[in-house]
């Protein structure tokens, strides 16, 4: 069993040298660990003094294999030979919990929302805490410099949960599961066991802080963290006092109700809290309304790569000129039904139109534009000949970017580019 009193004396196989493997090796390196071997299936000259000779013998002779949340488990041309080691993947995260050189842990996961929670509970503690954050947000977990009085906050993805074995956060988050990612993980079932396995280890004396519909699958597993359910209502009885106009829709709102339970169990004060909150900035590419002019107010919500996660910014805007597609998600549904009142045209761009067009077809008025630029160029168009007050270009695509797009953040950015280009002059 690996722990903090053997770690030296364990052997370890990096499996994948991605951002998330290559701060492995460098954690190792600084830490003096020597017993460690490397191997990437199309990086062959990285670390080529630790690469493994012979996988299948390395694989066989190490005690764990550290893999990358990269490394697709059902596709790499080896997967026949993890699965038969699969008892010994861990992850970049577990090795911080057997290391265990923090004051407190929170480890936040869900398919919506990850980021900004993490980012909004970072914000919050950071007045009475030494907060560190990091993992799927963006800095990987090891590349961090933490220390015993820190607390650890921690975004961690269903590719980092689906093979850990030492994760057990004091305060540990389900926000949410929708269909997501089943390309990677094979099935939705997969999908949720490998977000449940946050609750797995814990003990008693920790939480577990789930969404209520979610609350059968962990009581099914005889979990032993205190469940803690947020209820909503609690934060929207303060909500009214907030004026951070970011945090002012409802889009943030379940999200927001985790935040409170975390704090009301730190015991911090509701004064502190909304005092924290109104100064908060919200990530880019999250519902970021970054323009307005005259009646237009432009908003990049190039996050959002599912229909799931674009129904948030639809059900919470009105006079809506939305710019969808790309890459659908597998399995992934468009359901306007409860949302199509607030749209007055939708712009589809991307290589997989037909998908989109066939979603929506006889739902909303749409134009297959292709490109961003050719939307943001249609819509000063359209807006000349609608009669509306106000309007909101929403570019909120539902889709993942790869198609046309190196990554959302690239996809955002250019969106945002364009509006400056193109429609600050026209409007």
């Amino acid at each position: 069993m690996l722990s903090i009193k053997n770690f030296k004396n364990h052997s370890f196989l990096v499996y994948g040298l991605g951002l998330t493997g290559r701060s492995v090796v460098n954690f190792f390196k600084k830490n003096n660990i020597n017993n460690y071997k490397v191997w990437d299936d199309k990086k062959k000259k990285l670390f080529k003094s630790k690469r493994a000779k012979n996988l299948l013998k390395t694989l066989k002779e190490v005690d764990h294999i550290v893999l990358s949340p990269g490394v697709n488990f059902n596709t790499t041309k080896n997967r026949n030979y993890l699965k038969k080691y699969y008892h010994k993947i861990i992850t970049d995260i577990d090795l911080i919990f057997v290391l265990k050189h923090f004051l407190k842990s929170i480890v936040v996961t869900g398919t919506n929302g990850k980021s900004t929670t993490c980012k909004i509970l970072a914000h919050v503690l950071k007045k009475k805490y030494n907060i560190v954050l990091g993992g799927n947000i963006g800095t990987p977990i090891l590349n961090l410099k933490i220390k015993k009085n820190n607390v650890l906050i921690i975004e961690a993805s269903s590719f980092q949960l689906a093979y850990s074995k030492f994760i057990s956060p004091d305060y540990a988050l389900l926000l949410n599961i929708t269909n997501d990612h089943l390309d990677w993980h094979g099935s939705m079932k997969n999908y949720i066991n490998a977000k449940l396995k946050i609750f797995e280890i814990q003990k008693k004396s920790q939480y577990s802080i789930l969404n209520n519909k979610l609350k059968k699958d962990f009581k099914k597993r005889n979990f032993q963290g205190k469940l803690i359910i947020p209820k909503l209502s609690r934060y929207k009885k303060l909500k009214p006092k907030l004026k951070n106009l970011y945090l002012k829709s409802d889009i943030n709102d379940e999200n927001m109700s985790f935040v409170y339970s975390v704090i009301k169990l730190l015991k911090i004060k509701n004064e502190s809290f909304l005092k924290s909150l109104n100064n908060f900035v919200g990530l880019p590419h999250r519902y970021e309304i970054f323009f307005k002019k005259k009646n237009c107010v432009f908003i990049n919500d190039s996050k959002a790569t599912s229909f799931q996660a674009t129904k948030f910014a639809l059900e919470n805007t009105k006079n809506i000129l939305w710019i969808v597609g790309g890459l659908p998600k597998i399995k992934d549904k468009i359901s306007l039904e409860k949302t199509k009142k607030n749209i007055l045209k939708a712009y589809i761009i991307g290589k997989n139109t037909n998908f989109f067009r066939k979603q929506i077809h006889n739902r909303v008025k749409f134009k297959v534009t292709k490109n961003l630029k050719n939307s943001i160029i249609q819509i000063v168009k359209d807006i000349r000949f609608l009669n509306k007050k106000n309007y909101s270009i929403l570019f909120s695509p539902a889709s993942a970017s790869f198609d046309q797009f190196l990554n959302f953040e690239k996809r955002g950015k250019i969106f945002k580019k364009l509006v400056m280009d193109y429609a600050r002059k026209l409007i």
